[in-house]
């Protein structure tokens, strides 16, 4: 969906895929993939696969060249890191859903449905309820500084101190999270086609490197519109494939039903539960914010643009995008379960992991037609490249701007190269994490629960800075780092009950299966209560604490602000969102600085 799925409703998701890492670590499975991938990859692939799947990595390889060779050739950072602020909209908004939309939400979203049913489509209305205050609220703040770094925002309106606080989490997050985004495709896909988790890395990782290395931002933003044509293609192709299978389309919704599976009807207010309306909704809604209100890798793509309403523009058409990829992949997931509703590949042994299950599929129904292993594949690796391509460029603004350039004295003409330098770096950093993984064990999933325990409390920290005028930098900092160890407790702790899933059965796979048995049951108040919530409640929890927190201190502890520091007794309203920055003005009869005219002229140009 996220913002998938986006973040925190990755939760789930991504432990899955950290506990079938862990899992093979331990047994040692992993050394046996060796003859076993050999023999497999020599039954699934054909040539056109390996054609398909080459296609895939040249052509972003020629449209990271195309960028390198054309143009202003690369040579400012306003071009490299910002495509000269001249892109179009169409571009922009599928990169958006492109940059979180990775290989882990693809697998794991298909899987969820499989499991839990197709409840969870619904946290897609959050995702529109969300959009308009992401771009009128949020947006013209950044749009209005025109700062290469989101956390420059920090700085103006608190301080250094929060600054390089929140960009360092940000830096430390999006390090851990694409390390795993490169390898857990890889070692899921090596499972089940044969394709050595080794190949996977390098072609992905070094392709994926070279092309945002030698393209900056247009080369990233293009080559995602590529990428996501081959997701959408991916995903699409198995819900046809299954509903050829079955005899059509609605008998997938026809199955799914009987296996109750398109139950829509929990309105429960009970927090415990794994999906409800309204943990979806609210769960979703904050989550959506903390990536496309905030988030420093949406942000950088929403001022490659000209103007705040091309900008907007690009936020409002990136929902639809986001949502029909959302709602495909779901449907994916209830076509598998039509499929072997009688016998569960799980159960049945077939897989080791639920998140395994769609690379299953393809290999044991959709291998008779040349070429859709292979498609399926390179939708795979495109999810892969979309996500770690927006992180390289991404994190090496962040360096350059808010590492590099404060504690280093560099020349002007130094700058570009030491930006690509850095995105060359990071990518590598990724690689070598991703091949660093099956030795890292329980860090793995420490390094995805990270990822999405920090996205509430650093969205809560922008919050307070454009919503309020009383927060300051020791309120906020204190806030922060007890919001991020709340939420990671919450994440991290345990014992923990088992998600219930919804019945699978074994009855017609037609050979003998051993049935897992059933742990014995334990009552829920067995379990701390903050273990047994939902994971959807994690970031909107972590996003009142730091709201409440940071205020309380705030109001409680007096501290100077930058403003009164300066000299002035009010403060700038273009740090303040939209509503409140023209009662500031109205206020303190303050003029429109040159960031309002500015977006004043770009507006009467449209």
């Amino acid at each position: 969906m996220r913002a998938q799925l986006l973040l925190d409703e990755k939760i789930p998701i991504l432990l899955n895929i950290a506990a079938l890492i862990s899992e093979l670590l331990k047994s040692g499975e992993h050394r046996s993939f060796q003859y076993c991938s050999i023999k497999m990859a020599q039954s699934v692939f054909v040539v056109w696969d390996y054609v398909i799947m080459a296609a895939t990595m040249i052509a972003s390889v020629a449209i990271g060249l195309y960028f390198r060779f054309s143009g202003g050739k690369q040579k400012t950072n306003e071009e490299y890191l910002l495509a000269d602020r001249n892109m179009s909209i169409f571009p922009v908004a599928v990169s958006l859903m492109a940059s979180f939309m990775s290989a882990i939400t693809l697998l794991g979203v298909s899987a969820e449905n499989y499991s839990y049913g197709m409840q969870f489509v619904v946290i897609n209305l959050s995702y529109g309820i969300a959009t308009p205050i992401a771009s009128r609220l949020y947006l013209p703040v950044f749009f209005g500084l025109q700062k290469t770094s989101t956390y420059e925002y920090l700085e103006l309106r608190f301080g250094a101190q929060i600054r390089m606080l929140a960009s360092l989490t940000y830096t430390l997050q999006m390090v851990l999270y694409n390390g795993i985004v490169l390898y857990a495709p890889a070692i899921v896909l090596e499972a089940v086609t044969g394709l050595d988790r080794l190949v996977s890395i390098l072609v992905v990782g070094l392709v994926c490197t070279f092309y945002s290395t030698l393209g900056g931002m247009k080369a990233v933003l293009f080559t995602d519109l590529l990428q996501s044509f081959l997701m959408f293609a991916a995903v699409f192709s198995v819900v046809v494939f299954s509903s050829v299978q079955l005899g059509g389309f609605t008998k997938i919704f026809t199955i799914a039903k009987e296996g109750g599976r398109l139950d829509f009807s929990n309105f429960s207010f009970d927090p415990t539960e794994r999906n409800t309306w309204w943990s979806l909704n609210f769960g979703g809604f904050i989550t959506y914010l903390s990536l496309y209100a905030v988030n420093h890798t949406q942000v950088q793509r929403l001022l490659t643009v000209s103007t705040l309403s091309r900008s907007q523009q690009c936020l409002w058409w990136s929902w639809p995008v986001l949502s029909l990829l959302s709602v495909i992949t779901c449907i994916s997931g209830l076509g598998i379960y039509a499929v072997y509703k009688d016998c569960d590949p799980y159960t049945a042994k077939q897989i080791s992991a639920i998140d395994q299950l769609m690379p299953y599929y393809v290999v044991d129904a959709m291998r008779s037609v040349p070429g859709l292993a292979g498609l399926f594949v390179a939708g795979i690796f495109s999810a892969s490249l979309s996500t770690i391509s927006a992180a390289c460029n991404a994190l090496a603004a962040v360096t350059l701007t808010d590492y590099v350039s404060r504690w280093c004295k560099i020349s002007e003409s130094s700058i570009p190269w030491l930006t690509k330098l850095a995105a060359c770096a990071y990518g590598l950093v990724f690689l070598g994490l991703a091949f660093l993984a099956e030795y890292l064990g329980g860090i793995l999933q420490a390094a995805l629960t990270i990822f999405g325990a920090v996205g509430g409390p650093l969205f809560a920290v922008f919050t307070l800075g454009m919503f309020t005028t009383y927060a300051n930098e020791r309120g906020v900092s204190i806030a922060l780092v007890t919001g991020m160890a709340v939420t990671l407790w919450i994440s991290f702790g345990g014992p923990r009950p088992a998600p219930v899933k919804l019945p699978l059965s074994v009855d017609g796979c037609g050979f003998n299966v051993t049935e897992p048995i059933t742990a014995a049951f334990k009552d829920e108040n067995y379990y701390f209560y903050l273990y047994r919530l939902s994971y959807l409640w994690v970031s909107p929890i972590g996003f009142v604490w730091v709201m409440a927190v940071g205020s309380i201190i705030s109001l409680l502890w007096r501290q100077q602000q930058p403003w009164e520091a300066e000299g002035r007794h009010h403060p700038d309203p273009t740090l303040f969102t939209p509503p409140l920055a023209k009662l500031l003005r109205a206020k303190y009869g303050d003029k429109p600085t040159v960031q309002c005219e500015l977006l004043k002229r770009n507006g009467d140009q449209e």
